[in-house]
């Protein structure tokens, strides 16, 4: 039930040290709480169970149809509107809004009217707490400060090379980048979590005196903010931006790749040996240069002479044919004078539609590369037809590796860039998530199953299928480390599925006894990671250009002793794959993310928030990744509320406690919560 009110101004207190105190005017429309004052709009209304959407505009009404993250519509929910000496409020299940005289927010537990968040003013004098300074043509640099709290722990925000797990005290960038994926996503101890629905450039400050979101030009604010539990919080996060697909059968398996297989007779070699060896393998990698020219979308014929042979070949193995495509356009590309044609590039707002430099075949030099516009439907219809006709019909490819997906540019300046759905500055981080749209859109048009791999990603990508990867990263166990966090900041980030370079990217030989043993832990991790991939750039390493490849980078690669112990683990995958894909349904039926923060399923338990080198692959069984060169032992915490059994030895602990377990070479320890049983031991 709602309570009507007069349009008319409330009367309440205000700050008289203000320069300019203002008592706005409330109102109850369309089912949502409005407030205006001083030629400013704000406007929160329900927005799913236990949710609101918040949106403010300087000089006008609310705009509607903006780029953002939340799906069209939202779920229907029951909510009380109620105006009154001189407040507005609006209670949506667990979560209360109050709006005083003078605008500011405070986000209430209903329960017990606890403060969940709270806007604060930036002075006392000006401005408030949101702020909107003119960059032209209706467009702001827009601020909005919230209250910061001492005890507060914050997680979330995509995927970030820092290490840290608890972003408190950070300021990142919104903005893609290889390897630092910007999602504005945020999961707090104190009980709620947060969606800055905007895909404009910016940051976020989290500063111990305040937090502020930032976006360099944009024409309004608005953010989704849902009360519960971190996992409360991600089962409404994902109901409001959409939950991932049901991951295939294959995809759950072994992906093996490097940089790069050069012809085909070289990645059937691979594929062949796996198979001769009895080796579990489920996908194998066909990287870049494998095309004519950058952008035409098709096999080079000379390398790859008959790939419906490979495929058919691949299938009869049991390994999909997963392939490389990039969002970049060479000038020597047979489509590049059509999509200029068209205006299916980027544009510019200074200089020509070309946007990094980058090498092609048949030419010396590098060349000057556009990106298509997957902002614009015609644009990704276009891509879509030629990925369709060179290569799911002719050969019946349906797996693709979305790569320098961010985009890639050279130099990275959005703001000179123009999208179909707006200036770079104002809808650039969402870019990602539209590329990753063109092929949901055009494999689920062939009814055909979704999955692609990602560089990058943005609020949303998971309802596209979008699986994303940490980019190109070290080699070196500093770097596995940050993994951990990366990785679970990603799941609390609404993308369940997440993958690293096992090994990393950048060198790394093979034949190196200290880099055997980092291979050998990362594939532990892998192992125990929602996708299993090997990748990597291996010495020694070739200039980049069409020629280019790297040093071996397959199981048997590493020596006997690693290899014997790679080769365990990938049966280890093998015999997990029913409990990998039953955790995969929670995530496309709940939105449970299947890598999970301690506090994910223990948040009663305060020690678990500062768990940052251990999870939970699904509910039942925790990992322990070993992270340090030289250990052969591992010490960890167990949460309290379970029982914990190692799965390797077969002993029991009472969580709440802190183990140390033997940890050799070919062990990650892993614990099974309250009696699970996965066939983990041989």
């Amino acid at each position: 039930m709602t309570q009507p009110a007069e349009n008319q101004p409330q009367q309440g207190a205000v700050s008289l040290a203000q320069s300019s105190p203002t008592i706005g005017t409330f109102r109850e429309r369309d089912g949502g709480l409005e407030w205006s004052g001083r030629q400013e709009t704000l406007r929160i209304e329900p927005w799913g169970p236990d949710a609101v959407r918040v949106r403010a505009r300087l000089g006008g009404p609310i705009l509607e149809g903006l780029p953002g993250a939340l799906l069209e519509s939202a779920p229907a929910t029951s909510s009380t509107i109620k105006i009154e000496d001189g407040r507005g409020q609006l209670t949506v299940g667990t979560l209360t809004v109050e709006v005083d005289a003078e605008g500011l927010i405070r986000f209430l537990r209903t329960e017990d009217s606890a403060e969940l968040l709270a806007e604060a003013r930036a002075h006392f004098w000006w401005p408030g707490s949101r702020l909107y300074t003119a960059v032209g043509n209706g467009h702001h640099r827009l601020e909005q400060r919230f209250a910061a709290y001492d005890d507060e722990k914050l997680y979330g925000l995509g995927q970030h090379q820092h290490g840290r797990l608890d972003q408190k005290g950070l300021v990142l960038d919104l903005v893609q980048r290889n390897a630092e994926v910007g999602i504005p996503v945020l999961s707090s101890s104190r009980g709620y979590t947060l969606l800055w629905n905007n895909p404009a450039i910016g940051r976020v400050e989290l500063a111990h005196n305040g937090t502020r979101w930032v976006a360099d030009s944009a024409r309004q604010i608005d953010y989704w903010i849902t009360a519960g539990a971190p996992a409360d919080g991600q089962r409404r996060y994902s109901a409001a931006t959409g939950r991932t697909p049901m991951m295939p059968e294959w995809a759950a398996g072994f992906w093996q790749c490097k940089l790069r297989y050069r012809t085909q007779d070289e990645l059937l070699g691979v594929a062949r040996e796996y198979k001769r060896r009895g080796l579990p393998i489920s996908a194998i990698v066909c990287d870049f240069f494998h095309w004519t020219h950058l952008g035409d979308w098709k096999f080079d014929l000379n390398e790859w002479p008959d790939p419906g042979a490979m495929v058919r070949e691949l299938e009869e193995l049991g390994i999909k044919l997963v392939v490389s495509v990039w969002p970049s356009v060479s000038p020597l590309s047979e489509n590049h004078q059509l999509m200029e044609q068209r205006g299916y590039f980027i544009g510019t707002q200074y200089g020509p539609m070309a946007h990094a430099d980058w090498p092609d075949k048949e030419v010396a030099s590098t060349v000057q590369v556009a990106f298509y516009d997957a902002t614009n439907p015609e644009a990704r219809e276009f891509m879509w037809s030629r990925i369709r006709d060179n290569y799911l019909t002719p050969y019946g490819i349906t797996a693709f590796w979305l790569d320098a997906c961010e985009p890639e540019l050279k130099p990275g300046f959005s703001e000179n860039l123009r999208y179909w759905a707006g200036p770079g500055l104002e809808v650039g981080n969402s870019y990602p998530a539209e590329n990753a749209r063109t092929f949901h859109e055009g494999l689920t048009a062939e009814g055909e199953e979704v999955i692609t791999l990602n560089r990058s990603a943005w609020a949303g990508s998971q309802r596209y299928g979008a699986a994303l990867w940490s980019g190109d990263i070290g080699t070196d166990f500093p770097t596995l480390r940050r993994q951990i966090a990366a990785g679970l900041n990603t799941a609390l980030s609404g993308i369940p599925w997440w993958n690293t370079d096992i090994g990393g990217f950048h060198g790394g030989d093979p034949s190196d006894p200290a880099y055997q043993e980092v291979m050998v832990r990362w594939f532990q991790f892998g192992t125990l990671s929602p996708l299993m991939r090997l990748h990597g750039f291996r010495d020694p390493g070739m200039p980049l250009g069409p020629e280019m490849t790297g040093g071996p980078n397959e199981v048997w690669s590493y020596g006997e002793e690693a290899g014997a112990i790679l080769e365990r683990y990938l049966r280890l995958r093998e015999r997990l794959k029913p409990y990998v894909l039953q955790v995969m349904r929670e995530a496309h039926e709940e939105g449970l993310p299947p890598m999970r923060p301690l506090f994910l399923e223990f948040p009663e338990d305060h020690a678990t928030w500062s768990v940052d080198d251990a999870y939970l692959f699904g509910g039942d069984l925790l990992v322990a990744p070993v992270l340090t060169a030289g250990a052969t032992a591992r010490t960890t915490y167990l949460p309290a509320g379970a029982t914990w059994t190692d799965a390797w030895t077969g002993e029991t602990y009472e969580g709440g406690t802190t183990v140390t377990v033997d940890a050799p070479l070919d062990r990650i320890p892993l614990f099974l919560r309250d009696g699970a049983r996965l066939p983990v031991a041989e």
